[in-house]
Order: C-alpha cells, then sequence, then structure tokens
C-alpha cells in the first residue's frame, strides 16, 4: 500500500477525533437554540469558566483571592487543600447550574418575547462578562488540568496499524476518550429531547414563547434547565480540550470553530452537530495534508470557515437543520 494512503488514513483517523472534539462545543449552541431560539455567543466562554472553576476547586484556589488581597493586603491563595476529580467535578456542575439560574434570573426573564437580534446581543454582554469574572475569581494564568483521563498514544492501535501497514498511527487516548463521551452524551440528548415531557416542553418553548406560556409550560424552569444542560455540555467540552492544551482564556475561542460545525449540521440538530464536527475534523485535515504543502500551509485556519460559506450558499439550513419558510 502506497505511503501516501497510509498517511492520508492516519490523517482521517486523527481528524475524526478532532472533530468530536468541535462536535463537543457545538452541542452547546444546538440545545440552547433548539430551547429558546437564541444563539448562545457565550458557549465558549461557558466552556472556559467552567474549565477554570474545577481547576480552582481540584486546588483548593480562594475564588478572587487577587481582589480579596488587594483590597484587605493579605497574600491569600489557597485554602491548603485539594479536592477529589469526581467530586471537584460535582462541584462544578453545581456552580454551572446556578449560573444557568442566575442567567434565567437576571438576563432572559426580562427578554421574553423580544427579537432574536435582542437575545444574541445579550449573549454577546454575558460572554465578555463571564470571562471578566473567570479572571476576577481564578487568574489569568494558564492552568493544568489533570482528571484521570487516559492520554498519549495508544499502543494497541499502534501495534495492529504497525502491524497491518508497517507504519504505527498515533491516535491519542484522550480523542477515544473523548469520542466515547460525545457518543453517549448525542444519544442521551436525543432520547432526551423526543421522549420526555421536559424535552417536549424545550421544543415548545423554541416554536413560540407565549403559546407554551398559554399551555402552562414554565418557561423560567425550561430556560434554566436548557443553561443547566448546556453547562454540563460545556463543562466536558471544557475538561476534554483543558486536558489537552491547557486551561487558558485562547481556549474560549474554540467556540469560533464550532460556527462552521453548525452552519453543515443545522442549528436546530442535535445529530447534526456531530455529523458537522467529524466532517470540519476530517475535512480541515485532509485538506492540509493533500493541499497544504501546495499553498503554503496554515489551511486549518480557514478552511472550515470557506467550507461553511459554500454550505451558507447552497443549502442554508445545513445538512440536518430545518428548512424555515416564512410568508412576507
Amino acid at each position: 500500500m502506497p505511503d501516501q494512503l497510509i498517511f492520508a488514513m492516519e490523517v482521517t483517523l486523527n481528524g475524526l477525533m478532532a472533530g468530536v472534539l468541535y462536535a463537543l462545543v457545538a452541542l452547546g449552541f444546538v440545545l440552547i437554540y433548539k430551547a429558546s431560539g437564541i444563539f448562545n455567543y457565550a458557549q465558549g466562554v461557558m466552556a472556559l469558566f467552567a474549565a477554570m472553576t474545577l481547576v480552582g476547586i481540584m486546588q483548593g484556589q480562594v475564588p478572587f483571592s487577587h481582589v480579596i488581597n488587594a483590597v484587605f493586603g493579605g497574600h491569600i491563595t489557597h485554602f491548603g487543600w485539594t479536592v477529589p476529580s469526581f467530586v471537584a467535578i460535582l462541584m462544578t456542575v453545581a456552580v454551572m447550574v446556578l449560573l444557568a439560574w442566575l442567567v434565567q434570573v437576571l438576563v432572559m426573564k426580562h427578554l421574553v418575547g423580544q427579537e432574536p437580534i435582542i437575545l444574541f446581543m445579550a449573549t454577546i454582554g454575558l460572554a465578555y462578562f463571564l470571562e471578566g469574572v473567570a479572571d476576577l475569581m481564578w487568574g489569568s494564568e494558564i492552568k493544568t488540568l489533570d482528571v484521570g483521563l487516559p492520554q498519549g498514544i495508544n499502543l494497541w492501535i499502534d501495534e495492529t496499524t504497525f502491524g497491518i501497514f508497517g507504519y504505527g498511527f498515533f491516535i491519542d487516548n484522550l480523542d477515544i476518550v473523548a469520542t466515547v463521551i460525545a457518543a453517549l452524551l448525542v444519544t442521551g440528548l436525543v432520547l432526551f429531547s423526543q421522549y420526555t415531557k421536559q424535552g417536549r416542553a424545550m421544543r415548545a418553548v423554541a416554536d413560540d414563547h407565549q403559546a407554551a406560556l398559554s399551555v402552562g409550560i414554565s418557561l423560567n424552569f425550561i430556560w434554566v434547565l436548557v443553561w443547566s444542560v448546556a453547562g454540563f455540555v460545556a463543562l466536558v467540552a471544557g475538561i476534554m480540550w483543558g486536558t489537552k492544551s491547557g486551561v487558558q482564556f485562547s481556549l474560549s475561542l474554540i467556540a469560533l470553530k464550532a460556527l462552521p460545525v453548525l452552519m453543515l449540521g443545522g442549528f436546530t440538530s442535535i445529530p447534526g452537530a456531530i455529523v458537522g464536527g467529524l466532517i470540519i475534523g476530517v475535512g480541515e485535515k485532509l485538506f492540509e495534508f493533500l493541499i497544504g504543502p501546495m499553498v503554503g500551509g496554515a489551511t486549518e485556519n480557514w478552511f472550515a470557515y470557506v467550507l461553511a460559506l459554500i454550505f451558507l450558499v447552497f443549502r442554508p439550513q445545513g445538512l440536518f437543520g430545518e428548512k424555515i419558510i416564512e410568508r412576507v
């Protein structure tokens, strides 16, 4: 088998793994959009906030220690203990649920029935606010996140592919774990959305806020629920990306890569977020491998957006999105 074909197979596998991580972020966008019709610009910052909170809790860091020390002249940074990963994750989930409740009470509750652009602008403000709060709470330095997930090359895949092709594929164990977790999340979310009372209520709220209220659906509860679930998805994405590349403020920029994923898969489709992520992940890796050397490289920075632009021209609703026709 030609060496180029073998290398392309390895690149494809790594692209699939990268696509799963993109899809994890896109899932949060889809959840909130399906339930409220809001494009949540703050989803990437929520992943950053969740990851920073998890690291801070695990390390026993004092929240807002910089502010406390500046005001009172102290030198407090840590409580002097550490928290096990599992307990810290549960505590972070509680923080994200509290955040969801605060977003509903302080922001979304007052915007019921407003135009989508107003809701979108509100999430932009929320993104910058959360980024500032995260900086004040936990500091801006790069943090290492280790919750016990396996990392490094998968030796079984390396040895198996070497025995077959004479060349061992480098597949990261963390990417394999992310793939399994994403599959479980998608399955659970689809079942929740289709077969539970709360899931059907979420879809009703997305269709029409006022009509949902008229049939007795609690808009407050549904929005707290959906922002909580989106916060949990953001936590999972933050754990995966934070473990892979460290917890730093550039983590919030992963939301930008989720935009082409949504344009391909559709803003209203949970499976579409996964398929779109896989297409983007594989496409950008193969394009860099095959075409990158001819055009000077660095094609991964723009390939996804060019592909999304093509989809917007010929199929604006995406592969799995709902085609919306409005009478004018």
